[in-house]
């Protein structure tokens, strides 16, 4: 992201600390996703929109997960989406709501987090991360409020927490900011409902990451069951569902085949079992 040239140096000087944000705020505020001006009405209509991100904890670390569909109204405006991004190399978080300013939010939060450990020489606890993240959706309230509505869902590993094993740690928002830890799993998006009653009859303290990979993945299928906005595994275009781990080793994305495998197993147990 780059601020106009022309501008004199001292703006790079000013007292904004260590936010990226704040000082975009004071020197090019039209470079924010939710300071650029929109004409009256809603116009959710008009853009893509992506749902559904998942998260579930297990012993050890917290893995993230997302379809590949995005929507346009009743129209498929992509099959490939990637909507489970690291922001840092602790933390994930994965999008829904409006894609584009979703994503452009997303990669603005990478900054933020990158510039805050450069100017600090440290990086943010996982509780801070949360709080910069619910301040940027608060930014972009007055969008949402015109139908341009982003609702991340943000998990991390807490290098701080006394028992490693408890590390995992998933937030969620809504769409004023608004900011609180889920507990165990979660879910954002149009096949959360789903996604969610999924999780609740899976999930259990005692996962290992292998359980909750294979959880995720059930939702996930659950989810596409019932709710058109949401993609279900396209085995024929190879195109899985993007799933990320947070573990003290850091942020790890599993590969297609990784993936790949465990939708085999989903679909060779629920055509054998066709009722479940």
């Amino acid at each position: 992201m780059q601020v106009a040239t022309g501008r004199s140096s001292n703006l790079f000087n000013l007292p904004v600390g260590s936010s990226f944000t704040e000082f975009l705020s004071q020197t090019a505020p039209e470079l924010l996703p939710g300071r650029r001006p929109l004409p009256p009405g809603d116009h959710g209509a008009v853009a893509p929109h992506g749902t559904t991100i998942v998260a579930t904890t297990y012993a050890g670390g917290v893995v993230m997960g997302g379809d590949r569909r995005a929507t346009q109204g009743n129209m498929i405006a992509q099959r490939d989406i990637e909507k489970v991004f690291p922001t840092d190399a602790y933390s994930v978080a994965g999008i829904a709501g409006t894609a584009g300013i979703a994503i452009e939010m997303i990669r603005l939060y990478q900054v933020e987090l990158e510039h805050y450990e450069k100017i600090e020489g440290t990086p943010l606890t996982l509780d801070g991360k949360a709080n910069r993240l619910s301040a940027m959706i608060r930014g972009n309230l007055g969008a949402a409020l015109q139908g341009l509505a982003v609702i991340p869902l943000f998990a991390g590993f807490d290098l701080d927490a006394p028992d490693p094993a408890k590390a995992g740690r998933i937030f969620g928002f809504d769409v004023t900011g608004g900011c609180w830890e889920e507990q165990g799993y979660s879910s954002v998006g149009s096949g959360s409902v789903f996604a969610k009653s999924s999780l609740k009859k899976l999930w259990k303290p005692t996962l290992d990451e292998a359980g909750a990979v294979r959880i995720l993945v059930e939702s996930l299928y659950d989810a596409a069951d019932d709710d058109s906005a949401t993609g279900g595994p396209d085995v024929i275009r190879k195109l899985y569902p993007i799933l990320a781990v947070v573990d003290a080793e850091g942020v790890r994305r599993l590969t297609d085949d990784e993936v790949g495998a465990v939708v085999a197993e989903v679909i060779a147990d629920r055509t054998a079992n066709p009722g479940v």
